[in-house]
C-alpha cells in the first residue's frame, strides 16, 4: 500500500502543479477578456464570426477534442485512443474567444479538459496503461475543478462521482484529493482569486448539524424541499434544452458551419430583446452597476423574476451551437437567480436560498449531489451543511435520469432496465403456459 501511495504522489505532483498552472493562465485570461469586452460593446456583433472561427479550429486541429468533458468519461471508462494534448491549448483559446465575444458559457468544461488532457500527457510519459490511466484521468478532473473553484473536496468527489450514477470510483480518491489539493494550492501560489459568497441568515446554534432541525425550524425546512424541486426541475430544463437543440440543429443544417453563425446572431437578438448584457458571458461579478449577477443574486432584489429562465436560454444556445466553455458556472447563475425569486414567493432567507439554488441546481443538472454538498461547505461555510444535503439530494431526484454529460453511465437506469425486463420475461413465460 506504501509503494502505490508513493507512486501515486510522484506521478499526481508534477500533473496537477502543470494543471493548476495552466487553470491559473486560463482564469487571469478569462477575466481580462470579460473586462475587454465589457468596455467594448461592439464586440458583441461579431460572435457569429467568433463562433465559425471555432467550429473551423475544431474541424482543422481538434477533431476528436470537441466531445470535450464526454471524451474524457470514456477514456476513464475504456482506454481507447486516448485523450489527445491538442484538448487543452484548443478549449482554452476557444473558452475565451467565447467570453470575449459575449457568449453565455461557463469555465468548468475547460478546467476539467485542460486536466484530462495533461494526465493523459504525463501518462503517455510515464506509460502508464489500463486502470491506472483511467485514475489518473480521474485525477485531472479532480485538479482541473478544484483549481478553478476553489474548491478541492468538492472537486476531488465531483471526479469521482460524476463517472457513473449510482457508483463512486472510490480506488482513485486518494490520487484525486492529492491532485484537487495541489491544483488549487498551485493556482493561489500564481495570485489568481476566486469570487467569496456569504450567506446573511444563521440557524440556530442547537440546529447546526443535528436533528433539532426538523423540529425547530419545521416551517423553513419545508420551504427548502419545495424549492429544492424546483431547483431540480430547473436542472432537467437545463439539460434537456442543450440536448434537444443541439439535436434538432444537426438535423435542419447539412452545413455544420451554420450553427455557429446562426447561435451567435440568436444571442445578439435576445440581447437586443431584453436591453441588457446581464445574461452574457460568466454573470459572476457585476461589470456595471446594478447588473444582474450570481453575488447580486444573494441580496434582496438582486435578481428578476425570470433571470434564471433567461440564462437558461443564452447558455442552452450557446453551447449548443458549438460554443465553448462550460455548464457550472452558468448552473451557479440559474440557482442563485431561482432561489433569490422562490426566496420572495415563500418568504424565505434571500442569501440562503441563492445558497441552496447555486449548488442544488449544479447537483440535478450533473447527477453530483454528494460533490455539491461538500462544495456548498467549502464555499459558504459548514453550518447550513445539512440543508445543503437536503437541497441537492431532492434536486438530484427531481432531475430525473438527465445530465448535462452523455457520456456518463446510469446504474440506477440500468437496474429499472434490468428489472422491467426480468418482470417481462416472466409475464411472458407465465402467458406461454396459459
Amino acid at each position: 500500500m506504501l509503494k502505490q501511495l508513493f507512486k501515486w504522489i510522484v506521478v499526481i505532483l508534477p500533473v496537477a502543479i502543470s494543471i493548476g498552472s495552466m487553470v491559473a493562465l486560463f482564469l487571469w485570461l478569462l477575466t481580462a477578456a470579460i473586462h475587454f469586452r465589457f468596455n467594448h460593446n461592439w464586440l458583441l456583433f461579431l460572435l457569429p464570426l467568433a463562433g465559425l472561427l471555432i467550429h473551423i479550429t475544431y474541424q482543422s486541429i481538434g477533431k476528436s477534442s470537441e466531445k470535450g468533458n464526454n471524451l474524457i468519461l470514456e477514456e476513464i471508462q475504456q482506454e481507447r485512443e486516448g485523450v489527445p494534448i491538442l484538448m487543452a491549448p484548443v478549449i482554452l483559446v476557444t473558452t475565451v474567444i467565447t467570453h470575449l465575444f459575449g457568449g453565455s458559457a461557463g469555465r468548468e468544461g475547460t478546467a476539467v479538459q485542460i486536466g484530462g488532457s495533461i494526465a493523459s500527457l504525463f501518462g503517455n510519459w510515464f506509460k502508464i496503461k489500463g486502470a491506472d490511466m483511467g485514475i489518473l484521468l480521474t485525477a485531472g478532473i479532480a485538479a482541473g475543478f478544484g483549481a478553478v473553484f476553489g474548491t478541492p473536496l468538492a472537486g476531488t468527489i465531483f471526479a469521482i462521482e460524476v463517472l457513473t450514477i449510482g457508483r463512486i470510483k472510490y480506488d482513485a480518491l486518494f490520487p484525486a484529493l492529492i491532485a484537487a489539493v495541489v491544483g488549487d494550492l498551485t493556482v493561489s501560489a500564481w495570485h489568481v482569486g476566486h469570487v467569496q459568497y456569504h450567506i446573511d441568515y444563521l440557524l440556530p446554534v442547537s440546529s447546526y448539524l443535528t436533528t433539532d432541525l426538523l423540529s425547530s425550524n419545521l416551517l423553513l425546512l419545508g420551504k427548502i424541499i419545495i424549492a429544492s424541486i424546483a431547483f431540480g426541475l430547473a436542472s432537467y430544463l437545463f439539460a434537456e434544452m442543450v440536448h434537444k437543440i443541439k439535436s434538432i440543429l444537426l438535423k435542419l443544417f447539412s452545413h455544420k458551419w451554420v450553427i455557429p453563425v446562426l447561435g451567435g446572431l440568436i444571442i445578439i437578438a435576445l440581447s437586443f430583446i431584453n436591453g441588457k448584457p446581464d445574461y452574457l458571458s460568466l454573470g459572476v461579478d457585476a461589470e456595471y452597476p446594478g447588473a444582474i449577477t450570481v453575488t447580486s443574486a444573494f441580496q434582496q432584489g438582486g435578481a428578476d423574476t425570470w433571470s434564471w429562465l433567461w440564462k437558461t436560454i443564452y447558455t442552452t444556445i450557446t453551447l449548443a451551437t458549438g460554443f465553448k466553455g462550460g455548464e457550472v458556472t452558468p448552473l451557479f447563475y440559474i440557482g442563485a437567480t431561482l432561489g433569490n425569486t422562490l426566496s420572495d414567493v415563500l418568504n424565505a432567507p434571500v442569501s440562503l436560498f441563492a445558497a441552496l439554488g447555486f449548488i442544488a441546481v449544479f447537483a440535478g443538472a450533473t447527477n453530483t449531489p454528494l460533490a455539491c454538498t461538500i462544495m456548498g461547505a467549502e464555499l459558504f461555510g459548514g453550518e447550513h451543511v445539512l440543508l445543503f444535503g437536503i437541497a441537492c439530494f431532492i434536486a438530484y431526484v427531481f432531475s430525473g435520469h438527465s445530465g448535462i454529460y452523455s457520456a456518463q453511465k446510469n446504474t440506477v437506469l440500468e437496474k429499472d432496465r434490468g428489472y422491467i425486463h426480468q418482470k417481462l420475461n416472466k409475464y411472458k413465460m407465465v402467458s406461454r403456459r396459459k
